[in-house]
């Protein structure tokens, strides 16, 4: 850390969390010039400020920011302070997220008229009706044979049924399941008929926390929220659940073949890295230039209206049921028409309308291009043009339960960037400096980083150096571990940075708590301090086993855990379907069992 390099603090924890230190620094920086060219912030011209920051930019005009402002003051005169105006920037995101649907681009000049309605009316739930159907009928598709949710649905549509079942927690749990199989355990789910108010708010945390870690934005969605089932928050976080549904395939682990939608190897690096959403745009797009399409395609709203790029699409990728009178109506209703009923002979689900079409609906426009490809993606089955990227060694193979796991964490956090690939995406530095600036705020120096894209390598090394120099100063072991090792994409050395990285984060909470708790007095937790926890909270809960340090190899068969959390939780653990277990039998990943081991007792302390 440079010296005198001190970081933006906000109060409140929780909404310093919702910001890395360089927008902190940014938005302060913005907040104090205008405060001081004009004596004090209020209603009348915060406006001005807020039209230019991110996410809002081009989405919102200032007149529509002024009457969202006018609900929370109403007197113009009330003087803002600084974290006010931090709370009043996330409650407009999260309002632009809720109209858009958690992303995209508004698109189009109708995008300002129609915020501005939804500012003022979203407390009487005037929601997109065609967007909820669509949503409704996916989840009455997915959902419907679930043992627990199939007595109720289908859900119609048409009334308020949605809302209603959302406030239990259990379908956006399950929801979230579908989108990413795994995700939840749903032993962890509670799934009685009738919860009282302590087990909905666990399910709803479940849901909020699991809905992060697989890259969804929550911004200002509390368990409240959900418990209340408002229907602009519920809608914008289901659509982005399905939209990370509908994206799983657009990457090249699971479809090797995008990568003929690149010219050569050089290619590649960046191709790891690209946003799912980029990536279907770049298969649309190949597809459409192939066919003859003349226009680039860049974004799903104003760019496909007039249905004249679904129309060269369809003819590129099922000829037999394209005819040409597609493409020669002039009418652009009666081509979304044409288009949803060729559509419908690739069994495309229809998540949208042709008004939906023509009216630049950005996320039924998505869905339905992502069903498309899902269908028929038009690329090679020719292995010998894949095999760049099936490279994978049992090494790889080993770390890919590590790779999950740092992957949910770190988008848990709440940084800016969403990894999509832990082991490709750390390799330029900017991801691994966010999440220090996350878990130690002030530790980055920004003025020293360079944000993606890089191009230059020697870009990347500097990032990495810095990671390396400050993991020193947080007294990480980092031997035989430079920044080349992380931009070369070094998977074993990566996972030991990494997993120092979530072991600091998780006793810095683990430390707040006790000096919340025990005040000044308080020291600080001990990897000894978690070991007598585990040991004494299995002992007071009758049994008889323990551990003898993180890397007894007694732990291999998981009792001692099970035992654990039943001290904790009782009702998780199903003895029922519980054996002894084989000394030994997790032997082969012994190698990692301490570091797991830190990090799951760790959690656990946290969570009782």
């Amino acid at each position: 850390m440079s010296a005198g390099f001190v970081g933006v603090v906000v109060s409140d924890p929780s909404l310093q969390g919702q910001f890395t230190q360089v927008e902190l620094r940014s938005l302060k920086a913005k907040f104090v010039s205008l405060k001081r060219d004009s004596g004090h912030v209020t209603t009348k011209n915060l406006p001005g400020l807020m039209k230019k920051l991110r996410g809002l930019n081009e989405v919102v005009s200032e007149e529509e920011i002024a009457a969202f402002l006018s609900e929370s003051y109403p007197d113009s005169d009330q003087e803002i302070e600084f974290e006010s105006f931090l709370r009043e920037y996330l409650n407009l995101q999260a309002r632009v997220s809720a109209k858009e649907g958690g992303g995209g681009s508004a698109g189009g000049g109708g995008g300002k008229t129609s915020f501005l309605k939804s500012s003022i009316t979203t407390l009487l739930h005037n929601i997109n009706q065609a967007e909820k159907s669509s949503y409704v009928a996916h989840i009455n598709t997915y959902l419907r044979y679930d043992p627990f949710l199939k007595k109720y649905l289908p859900i119609d549509p048409a009334g308020n049924q949605l809302f209603d079942l959302i406030r239990d927690g259990v379908l956006l749990c399950k929801l979230i399941n579908v989108a990413v199989p795994g995700t939840i355990d749903e032993r962890a789910i509670n799934k009685k008929r009738v919860l009282n108010p302590w087990q909905r708010n666990e399910n709803h945390t479940l849901c909020l926390n699991s809905a992060k870690a697989i890259g969804c934005t929550v911004v200002n969605i509390g368990t409240q929220d959900l418990v209340e089932g408002r229907p602009h928050l519920v809608l914008g976080l289901i659509s982005q659940i399905i939209k990370i549904q509908l994206l799983a395939d657009l990457n090249l682990k699971k479809t090797p073949q995008l990568v003929e939608l690149f010219d050569d190897s050089k290619d590649i690096d960046e191709v790891l890295s690209l946003s799912p959403e980029k990536m279907l745009l770049r298969w649309m797009n190949h597809h459409l230039k192939k066919a003859g399409y003349k226009k680039t395609v860049n974004n799903f709203s104003s760019d496909v209206k007039d249905g004249e790029a679904y129309a060269y699409l369809l003819k590129a990728l099922a000829p037999e049921h394209s005819p040409e009178t597609t493409l020669d109506t002039k009418d652009p209703d009666e081509r979304a028409k044409l288009i949803l009923e060729q559509a419908e002979k690739l069994d495309c689900k229809r998540y949208l309308t042709p008004t939906d079409i023509t009216e630049g609906s950005a996320n039924l426009n998505l869905a339905f291009v992502a069903q498309i490809f899902q269908h028929r993606n038009g690329l090679t089955s020719d292995t010998k043009q894949v095999t760049l990227t099936q490279t994978a060694t049992r090494d790889d193979v080993l770390l890919s339960r590590e790779e999950r796991a740092f992957r949910m964490w770190i988008n848990s956090l709440g940084v800016e960037s969403y990894v999509n690939n832990v082991f490709e995406d750390v390799r330029n530095g900017w991801v691994l400096l966010e999440v220090l600036d996350k878990v130690s705020p002030g530790s980055v120096n920004w003025k020293l980083a360079t944000k993606p894209p890089i191009k230059m390598p020697f870009r990347k090394l500097e990032n990495c150096n810095q990671v390396i120099k400050i993991g020193k100063q947080l007294k990480f072991s980092l031997v035989n571990l430079a920044g080349n090792d992380i931009v070369q994409g070094n998977k074993k050395l990566i996972v030991a940075l990494l997993w120092q990285l979530m072991r600091f984060n998780i006793l810095q909470l683990l430390n707040k708590l006790r000096f919340h708790s025990q005040g000044s007095q308080g020291k600080e937790i001990t990897d000894a301090d978690i070991l007598n926890w585990a040991n004494s909270k299995v002992k007071a809960s009758g049994r008889t086993s323990r551990m003898e340090s993180f890397k007894d190899k007694s732990l291999s068969n998981g009792l001692f855990f099970l035992e654990l959390l039943s001290a904790v939780q009782p009702r998780v653990v199903n003895w029922k379907v519980v054996t002894k277990g084989e000394a030994g039998l997790f032997s082969a990943h012994m190698h990692s069992v301490d570091h797991w081991t830190t990090l799951f007792l760790t959690n656990l302390l946290h969570s009782s």
